[in-house]
Protein backbone atom coordinates (compact mmCIF):
# COMPACT_ATOMS: atom_id res chain seq x y z
CA UNK A 1 0.00 0.00 0.00
CA UNK A 2 0.72 3.79 -0.73
CA UNK A 3 -0.64 6.36 1.25
CA UNK A 4 -0.19 9.52 -0.57
CA UNK A 5 -0.76 13.66 1.09
CA UNK A 6 -2.07 16.42 -1.22
CA UNK A 7 -2.59 19.71 -0.69
CA UNK A 8 -2.61 23.17 -2.51
CA UNK A 9 -3.98 26.88 -2.24
CA UNK A 10 -7.78 26.32 -2.89
CA UNK A 11 -10.11 29.77 -2.29
CA UNK A 12 -13.36 27.82 -2.45
CA UNK A 13 -15.76 26.39 -2.15
CA UNK A 14 -16.19 24.82 0.97
CA UNK A 15 -17.74 22.61 3.46
CA UNK A 16 -21.35 21.42 2.15
CA UNK A 17 -20.70 23.58 -1.05
CA UNK A 18 -17.73 21.94 -2.28
CA UNK A 19 -19.14 18.66 -1.83
CA UNK A 20 -22.12 19.63 -4.21
CA UNK A 21 -19.73 20.84 -6.42
CA UNK A 22 -16.98 18.34 -6.40
CA UNK A 23 -19.35 14.96 -6.31
CA UNK A 24 -18.45 13.95 -10.23
CA UNK A 25 -14.89 14.29 -9.01
CA UNK A 26 -15.11 12.31 -6.12
CA UNK A 27 -17.16 9.54 -8.26
CA UNK A 28 -14.54 9.54 -11.10
CA UNK A 29 -11.12 9.61 -8.21
CA UNK A 30 -13.24 6.44 -6.69
CA UNK A 31 -12.74 4.23 -10.16
CA UNK A 32 -8.92 5.36 -11.13
CA UNK A 33 -6.94 2.05 -10.93
CA UNK A 34 -5.52 0.99 -7.33
CA UNK A 35 -7.07 3.50 -5.81
CA UNK A 36 -8.47 2.58 -2.23
CA UNK A 37 -10.25 5.21 -0.54
CA UNK A 38 -9.52 9.26 -0.02
CA UNK A 39 -10.18 11.44 2.74
CA UNK A 40 -10.87 15.15 1.44
CA UNK A 41 -9.29 17.83 3.53
CA UNK A 42 -9.99 21.58 3.88
CA UNK A 43 -8.84 24.67 5.53
CA UNK A 44 -11.32 27.80 4.60
CA UNK A 45 -9.22 30.36 6.86
CA UNK A 46 -5.66 28.88 5.46
CA UNK A 47 -7.68 28.70 2.01
CA UNK A 48 -6.37 25.27 1.26
CA UNK A 49 -7.81 21.59 0.26
CA UNK A 50 -6.20 18.33 -0.76
CA UNK A 51 -6.64 15.07 0.10
CA UNK A 52 -4.82 11.76 1.82
CA UNK A 53 -5.41 8.84 -0.83
CA UNK A 54 -4.55 5.01 -0.32
CA UNK A 55 -3.53 3.53 -2.80
CA UNK A 56 -2.97 -0.35 -3.62
CA UNK A 57 0.77 0.58 -5.26
CA UNK A 58 3.32 2.87 -5.52
CA UNK A 59 2.95 2.17 -9.50
CA UNK A 60 -0.80 3.65 -9.01
CA UNK A 61 -0.31 6.29 -6.94
CA UNK A 62 2.65 7.92 -9.01
CA UNK A 63 0.09 7.38 -12.26
CA UNK A 64 -2.81 9.23 -9.97
CA UNK A 65 -0.61 12.14 -8.80
CA UNK A 66 0.51 13.05 -12.11
CA UNK A 67 -3.10 12.74 -14.06
CA UNK A 68 -4.53 14.90 -10.61
CA UNK A 69 -1.47 17.64 -10.74
CA UNK A 70 -2.01 18.35 -14.64
CA UNK A 71 -5.82 18.47 -14.12
CA UNK A 72 -5.15 20.64 -10.88
CA UNK A 73 -3.41 22.99 -13.02
CA UNK A 74 -5.94 22.94 -16.17
CA UNK A 75 -8.33 24.30 -13.27
CA UNK A 76 -5.67 26.89 -12.39
CA UNK A 77 -4.27 25.53 -9.40
CA UNK A 78 -0.21 26.20 -9.82
CA UNK A 79 1.19 24.37 -7.01
CA UNK A 80 0.41 20.92 -6.04
CA UNK A 81 2.18 19.37 -3.09
CA UNK A 82 2.37 15.35 -2.75
CA UNK A 83 4.30 13.15 -0.60
CA UNK A 84 3.95 9.47 -0.65
CA UNK A 85 4.11 7.69 2.84
CA UNK A 86 4.78 3.40 3.21
CA UNK A 87 2.16 2.09 5.79
CA UNK A 88 3.12 0.26 8.89
CA UNK A 89 -0.07 -1.48 8.68
CA UNK A 90 0.40 -3.15 12.16
CA UNK A 91 0.77 0.10 14.16
CA UNK A 92 -2.62 1.53 11.75
CA UNK A 93 -4.33 -1.77 12.54
CA UNK A 94 -3.67 -0.84 16.37
CA UNK A 95 -4.86 2.50 16.16
CA UNK A 96 -8.19 2.11 13.85
CA UNK A 97 -6.29 2.98 10.79
CA UNK A 98 -8.60 2.26 7.59
CA UNK A 99 -5.82 -0.40 6.44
Amino acid sequence: MKLVQMDFRYTGPFGQEMAEAMQELAESISKEPGFLWKIWTENKENQEAGGIYMFADEESAKKYVAMHTARLKQFGIEQVNAKYFDVNVPLSKIDNGPV
